[in-house]
């Protein structure tokens, strides 16, 4: 089994990863109209792209920043977002979306999400327009990768009747299942198999609280927790720790490879997420009608229960 690509680390050294190999650089006189820039020779923030692929179609383009001088977050609600695109061959960028600041661990370090589309594979750039309080706008390049197919399950794809663990498999003891302090029992009641099997809609959370990569598992899984207090009752909510632990000392721990190296259940490679957390919203036919990685808002998981209820 591979080893899941696991996402942010707030370095500049990741921005190369992240984005295809490129490097950021302000675009003074590039943006024409569509992105208007004030910025001279040196960017105030580094773009970081968060997601961990970008594909042919409509994609959940999730991006932050860094500040230069100290590698810490830049991004937060008061700083203005927006993205727009050079595709290959083309010079010029088209028409910046907006986008929408999430926290990602609250107070701490968030993330913007922009609805985009690519209509080709191969090299692009993303032109991020940003602008904090009392400062000027600037418009900053970054190289990025188009890919045709990723192996994560699509939207608008059959979901996978993964057999995940339930509290019934682990003798009703909720901490063999889940790393989580305070874990809602309801999310571990049933497999997906089960709500595949019984036309349940259902959310599904990738998150390991305890052993999380990128620190966000833990605060996600609060928030969806929150979420499912009032959604509606023929929702259901399965969380599934993404690597193989086993049950010692009287808690979960990881199952390490010959390598030291976390290894990932089979239900993430059935799934084929790249990161974590990642979230999906799957309704009573078995077909994924939402999937979000790394963070989600409040009002982008309600839409998707509403979509997946059938009450």
């Amino acid at each position: 089994m591979r080893r899941i690509l696991l996402p942010l680390t707030l370095t500049a050294a990741v921005l190369v990863a992240a984005c295809g190999g490129g490097t950021a650089s302000p675009t003074s006189g590039m943006a024409a109209s569509a992105v208007p820039s004030d910025s001279g020779s040196q960017a105030s923030v580094i773009p970081i792209i968060v997601s961990s692929r970008q594909v042919l179609g409509p994609n959940r383009f999730v991006f932050s920043f860094l500040d230069p001088e100290t590698n810490l977050p830049a991004a937060s609600p008061e700083r203005s977002a927006s993205v727009a695109f050079v595709a290959p061959g083309e010079t010029e960028p088209g028409t910046a979306t907006e986008a929408t600041f999430v926290w990602a661990i609250e107070g701490e370090r968030g993330d913007y999400v922009a609805n985009v589309a690519f209509d080709a594979p191969g090299d692009w750039k993303a032109v991020f327009v940003t602008e904090a309080p009392g400062a000027p706008r600037e418009a900053i390049g970054v190289d990025f990768q188009v890919a045709e197919t990723t192996p994560t399950v699509p939207i608008g794809g059959t979901a996978p009747a993964s057999e995940t663990p339930t509290a019934a498999s682990a003798g009703g003891d909720l901490s063999r299942v889940s790393t989580d302090e305070s874990p809602d029992p309801d999310f571990y009641e049933l497999s997906v198999a089960d709500a595949v099997k019984a036309g349940t809609p259902f959310v599904l959370v990738f998150a390991t609280p305890a052993f999380c990569q990128s620190a966000q598992c833990g605060p996600t899984l609060d928030r969806i927790k929150a979420v499912a207090e009032k959604a509606p009752d023929d929702v259901a909510f399965i969380n599934v720790e993404p690597y193989e632990l086993e049950y010692t000392e009287g808690r979960l721990q990881p199952a390490l490879d010959d390598n030291g190296q976390l290894q990932p259940v089979p239900s993430v490679v059935e799934w084929g997420i790249l990161t974590e957390p990642w979230i999906f919203a799957v309704d009573g036919e078995g077909v994924v009608r939402g999937s979000f990685e790394g963070v989600v808002g409040e009002a982008e998981l309600d839409a998707a229960i509403d979509e997946i209820s059938e009450g």
